[in-house]
């Protein structure tokens, strides 16, 4: 084999090396895509969640992911506590997790209701 043989088949080595890069570049593209359009908005979605329910106070009306509108009467770490009616003059409270509080509402929305 020559020095110019030998030179031809790096270069057509080099060229082949280049084609499968460009073959796979539509895939990569497409991964790229992915994360701008699905993963990094759903992960902005959950750090707004996690920073709404640490913020959760006594007194905050709100609405839990199974639909209970109230008002938080207590909040410890991992539960709250949630007035949702009051009966014969003594409030009616369900205790649910944290995490299942879905969004915080404008104060006074219970009274419009």
């Amino acid at each position: 084999m020559t020095t110019v043989d030998t030179l031809q088949l790096v270069v057509a080595q080099a060229a082949g090396g280049e084609n499968a890069l460009i073959g796979m570049l539509p895939i990569i593209l497409m991964f790229v895509i992915l994360y701008f359009l699905m993963i990094r908005p759903q992960m902005k979605r959950q750090k707004e969640h996690r920073n709404m329910v640490a913020a959760l106070a006594k007194g905050d009306e709100v609405i839990t992911s199974g639909g209970l509108l109230g008002r938080i009467s207590k909040v410890t770490d991992s539960y709250i506590t949630i007035e949702v009616a009051t009966l014969a003059d003594k409030p009616v409270e369900v205790l649910v997790q944290r995490p299942a509080v879905s969004s915080v509402l404008p104060k006074g929305t219970i009274k419009t209701l």
